[in-house]
């Protein structure tokens, strides 16, 4: 296991430690003894010597043993093999019989990824249970909704949230349907065939660890469940990302409707002492981009020379812990900035009535064709006093398209609360398919709720009733 502690749990992190991964082999070779016995196949005293001299604790000085015999066998489950023989002494010559080193490392790995599943479902579980809590708490908390970075039409911040659950709990579902196709045992031998041992320890050695058994295995589990498995890994980041992103624009100074939660004597830089910087939500991001890259290698290791090679082996040493320890993380700190996160309902209002009212153009727009405009005529008629909301805010690239009022106009224009309503009263075709006080009926202020009208449906879809 590498992976730094500053993005490590310790309970992730010890699936991945060395005296875990030993002990995992011991008991898969112990379990195997015991079925062998069964079967009559080594003498049932053997199996219990196995268990009753083998059953240590694989301390630092085991773990360096085992390495010093490694360095001169140049074989890994040789040396482990060694080092216990010395532990069990004349039954020893038992262990491991008909059984091949991928039988081991491969239901090790098993094991590993499956213990690991189990703490990404409970890291997923945490975070649902945040993001439903603070997306009821504001459930019906106004903002701009945006397409593009560009001011939209209303939506709510609990609905924000709720979709970011919605994505979530699709991935809860991967990550059990992840765990299923990796929770595997192979015990089958040489290229497979169940020579020189039978069907039988695989089942019973399964049955002990919690595992399926695989179908058929060329010596080896075959790659492309691990590939589906970190495939979901690296899905599960992107969304992940999503929302760190999210949160990440909500707290730019310009918009401000949201910020991580910054403690008492936090600093938000090295060289500007006024700054609040959304640092968790980037690392996040970058973690994610970690995550993701195991996807690649995790989808070359499906294709393996005939009935193995072990070009997938350096490769998933380094992957295997790295991605299931940094999703872990990444899960509980995204639980933790939501739990965390400081909203602005006041500025979400601000911002949404920044623009004079234009967040409520395609009202207009179905109102008129409703009242017998084509739709075409409906368009350009509000996309032009849309346009002249933009240019008497000053927004708009073009200068020869400026505003130009009146002094009078423009003191008209101060004093109405909602621009668009003021460009559209002043179309007298308007006049012929909506009164004036119908326009004020469809863009004022209270109007907002309009936009939110099935928000408890939306909320009964992702949450239940």
């Amino acid at each position: 296991m590498r992976m730094i502690s500053r993005y490590s749990r310790p309970e992730m992190a010890a699936i991945w430690e060395q005296a875990n991964k030993f002990r995992i082999w011991y008991e898969i070779e112990a379990h195997a003894c015991d079925a062998q016995a069964n079967l009559g196949v080594i003498p049932s005293e053997a199996a219990k010597e196995v268990w009753n001299k083998g059953d240590k604790p694989y301390t630092k000085d085991r773990i360096k043993k085992i390495s010093e015999i490694e360095k001169e066998t140049k074989h890994d489950v040789i040396a482990f093999l060694t080092e216990l023989a010395e532990q069990i002494g004349s039954a020893s010559r038992f262990v491991h019989q008909g059984m091949t080193s991928s039988d081991i490392l491969d239901t090790c790995l098993s094991v590993q990824l499956t213990k690991a599943t189990d703490l990404l479902i409970k890291g997923m579980d945490r975070l649902l249970s945040s993001l439903k809590k603070r997306a009821v708490e504001f459930k019906m908390t106004p903002c701009i909704g945006r397409s593009h970075g560009i001011h939209a039409e209303p939506t709510t911040f609990g609905l924000k949230l709720a979709r970011f659950y919605a994505e979530f709990s699709r991935n809860r579902i991967r990550l059990g349907q992840a765990r299923s196709e990796i929770n595997i045992c192979a015990i089958s031998g040489a290229v497979g065939t169940f020579a020189n041992i039978s069907p039988e320890v695989e089942e019973y050695v399964a049955l002990k660890l919690g595992l399926d058994v695989e179908p058929v295995s060329s010596q080896v589990i075959p790659r492309d469940r691990h590939a589906s498995f970190f495939s979901t890994l690296a899905v599960i980041s992107g969304s992940i990302e999503n929302l760190a992103t999210e949160i990440r624009h909500l707290q730019r100074t310009e918009v401000r409707e949201a910020q991580e939660f910054f403690s008492s004597g936090q600093k938000g830089s090295s060289a500007m002492p006024h700054k609040r910087n959304p640092i968790l939500s980037e690392n996040l991001t970058g973690l994610a981009r970690i995550i993701r890259a195991s996807v690649i290698p995790a989808l070359e290791n499906i294709t393996l020379w005939h009935e193995r090679d072990i070009s997938h082996s350096s490769v998933e040493r380094i992957m295997a812990p790295d991605s299931t320890i940094l999703l872990d993380f990444s899960l509980h700190r995204l639980a933790d900035i939501v739990d965390g996160l400081v909203v602005y309902p006041t500025n979400m209002r601000e911002n949404l009535d920044k623009f004079g009212g234009i967040h409520d153009a395609q009202r207009v727009m179905l109102k008129l064709t409703q009242k017998g405009m084509s739709r075409e005529q409906a368009y350009k008629m509000v996309q032009v006093a849309s346009m002249e909301v933009w240019r008497s805010f000053g927004l708009d690239p073009d200068s020869s398209e400026k505003f130009s009022q009146t002094s009078d106009s423009n003191n008209d224009l101060e004093n109405c609360e909602n621009r668009l309503l003021y460009f559209l009263s002043r179309n007298k075709e308007l006049s012929r398919y909506l009164k004036k006080d119908e326009v004020k009926d469809l863009i004022r202020e209270e109007a907002t709720d309009y936009h939110l009208v099935r928000v408890d449906e939306i909320f009964e879809r992702v949450f239940g009733s």
